[in-house]
């Protein structure tokens, strides 16, 4: 495994994370969940992702039962807060209120004494920002939290919240974490930019695009059994892809260059993303120990600018795949 900085911090994290989107806790039996983070935490990866909102605080609980067993200074883990954990009006959101009480009740599910890194999970409208600012810096002064972040921010919320703490000496926000793949890629417009610029490093979800980029879909092929799209409780977001013959296709090219390098698809998806020096950790989402044994190879994968060039050219014929403005 390699280790990149967090943003312009100290925190050293592992290129790969793992992460509980969608399976800890919820589609991935606790057995093979045990199995995948002990197989992550022998490969050398040291940063697991999860949120309170994930299966209202299952997938958080799974995680912290399991690395109980190793030492917590080798550990990065990371959690955040927003969505709804109750109907109650101040049940979301990022309140001072609902931010203090979803890390007290996320360490206790995790049965942790701190969160290396908390994230705002999306950014709120309904609150002043130096509000949030301000709780967020209050929870690192307390030590239950070492680092803050977000995801999904705006880069003018990012910027604006840069502002508002050098006004206000709290702590700089370390990271983001928005979607950023192959086929989504929205970031590169202004986002990454401006993370940079303010000394943030992006932790990327869904750099498989939820499978997408695993080339297991093809086009006029039916779905594979035991496949997240064939899971109708899984797949609602899998469906804008699949339905569009000129992305598959485009994977299927794409994929025709990883059997030249002699690795396969999700690995060239990976190191693709890992190209980026803005990208700290890409995060992975494993239902199987053998998943995050091919996925850690990635970090590995070396990508010439001619071959770079290649791909890009393959994504430009595919309007989905241009960023986003």
């Amino acid at each position: 495994m390699k280790y990149r900085n967090l943003g312009k911090s100290g925190l050293r994290v592992s290129e790969i994370a793992l992460g509980s989107w969608l399976t800890y806790g919820k589609s991935v039996a606790d057995q093979t969940t045990e199995q995948c983070i002990r197989t992550a935490y022998e490969a050398g990866i040291n940063f697991f992702d999860t949120a309170n909102v994930y299966e209202k605080g299952a997938a958080e609980t799974v995680l912290g039962r399991v690395l109980k067993d190793y030492h917590r200074s080798s550990l990065v883990v990371a959690s955040k807060v927003y969505f709804p954990m109750g109907d109650g009006p101040n049940d979301r959101g990022l309140s001072r209120k609902h931010i203090i009480e979803s890390c007290d009740a996320s360490l206790k599910r995790l049965d942790m004494d701190y969160l290396d890194l908390y994230q705002c999970h999306r950014y709120d409208p309904t609150v002043p920002m130096e509000e949030t600012l301000w709780a967020l810096d209050d929870l690192q002064r307390q030590g239950k939290i070492l680092y803050a972040g977000v995801s999904e921010w705006p880069a003018d919320k990012i910027q604006e919240a840069h502002r508002i703490a050098k006004q206000h000496n709290f702590r700089p926000l370390i990271s983001n974490q928005p979607i950023y793949n192959m086929i989504e890629r929205y970031i590169e417009v202004d986002v990454l930019p401006v993370s940079v610029a303010n000394g943030m490093g992006q932790v990327v979800f869904s750099p498989l695009a939820q499978g997408i980029l695993t080339g297991k879909y093809k086009t006029g092929h039916q779905v594979p059994e035991n496949s997240r799209a064939a899971n109708s409780k899984l797949n609602s977001t899998m469906q804008k892809y699949l339905e569009n013959e000129s992305l598959l296709e485009a994977v299927g090219e794409i994929e025709a260059i990883a059997h030249e390098l002699e690795v396969t698809m999700p690995q060239l998806a990976l190191a693709w993303i890992l190209r980026q020096p803005g990208v700290s950790s890409a995060i992975i989402g494993a239902s199987r120990p053998e998943q995050i044994e091919d996925n850690i190879k990635s970090v590995d994968v070396e990508l010439t600018d001619e071959l770079l060039l290649g791909i890009n050219q393959i994504l430009l014929k595919v309007s989905s795949f241009k960023p986003r403005n």
